[in-house]
């Protein structure tokens, strides 16, 4: 499977088993791209406008791909990847200070995190992907991507940063793994709320998993807000019906 690419060289970078969940007919909107940075991508060390605008329209697909546990549970206009990574940046600029902890790391590390997967899409637990074959399908799309980008400091800095947060042993790493699941449960509940959704499986997902205590503390208070709410109503929910 090959994806088209703006100078019509196509680079086929994906292995099969990411055919296997995702159609080949979804895989071909992917957004156009650059097989490789224009001879003057790099200069100095600063991407070509050529490069910058290859790499920025890959990414456009994390604000039009929505994500896909909202999708399975018919989530009416459900966030985009995009909407997610946005409010865990927003989540990691108001955090508390804390020794040693690195506040602009930690919204460096939102911003990128999912970032592969404007190539591959949300990949999740339900998809039948082992962790060690998404881990390298999306390796393998940041490498793309960067490569797009032209290298650089600026590509070698996403790297890093995404495999600080792949590895998850720093404490800007450990904080914004919490937050990528903070992020989700309070978006569940907004649902629930919303559209009458049942989504106690995000909850059970995430319970006990957190790993900071701002990160435990905010997810704490989602809950509690959420057991508020059902202590007032005999059926909370309405079978999944908007």
């Amino acid at each position: 499977m090959r994806f088209p690419l703006i100078s019509r060289a196509p680079v086929p970078f994906l292995s099969t088993a990411f055919f296997k969940f995702k159609s080949a007919s979804s895989c071909t909107r992917v957004c156009h791209m650059a097989a490789s940075p224009s001879d003057d991508a790099v200069r100095n060390d600063t991407p070509s406008a050529s490069s910058v605008i290859d790499f920025l329209s890959i990414c456009q697909r994390l604000k039009t791909t929505k994500r896909t546990g909202w999708l399975r549970k018919d989530v009416k206009n459900p966030e985009s990847i995009a909407d997610h990574m946005y409010r865990m940046g927003l989540m990691a600029l108001i955090a508390p200070d804390v020794s040693g902890f690195d506040r602009n790391k930690c919204i460096k590390l939102a911003i990128v995190h999912d970032i592969a997967e404007a190539i591959v899409g949300d990949i999740t637990p339900m998809d039948g992907v082992s962790k060690q074959e998404k881990s390298h399908l999306e390796q393998t799309a940041l490498d793309h991507m960067c490569k797009v980008l032209g290298g650089g400091s600026a590509a070698t800095e996403i790297t890093e940063l995404w495999m600080e947060y792949e590895s998850n042993t720093s404490l800007e790493a450990k904080f914004v793994k919490d937050l990528d699941k903070v992020e989700m449960i309070l978006q569940a509940l907004e649902y629930e709320d919303e559209q009458g959704k049942d989504l106690e499986e995000f909850f059970r997902s995430t319970a006990g998993k957190f790993q900071t205590e701002t990160g435990k503390a905010w997810a704490s208070e989602i809950v509690s807000r959420r057991k508020n709410k059902f202590s007032i109503t005999d059926r909370p929910f309405n079978n999944g019906k908007g």
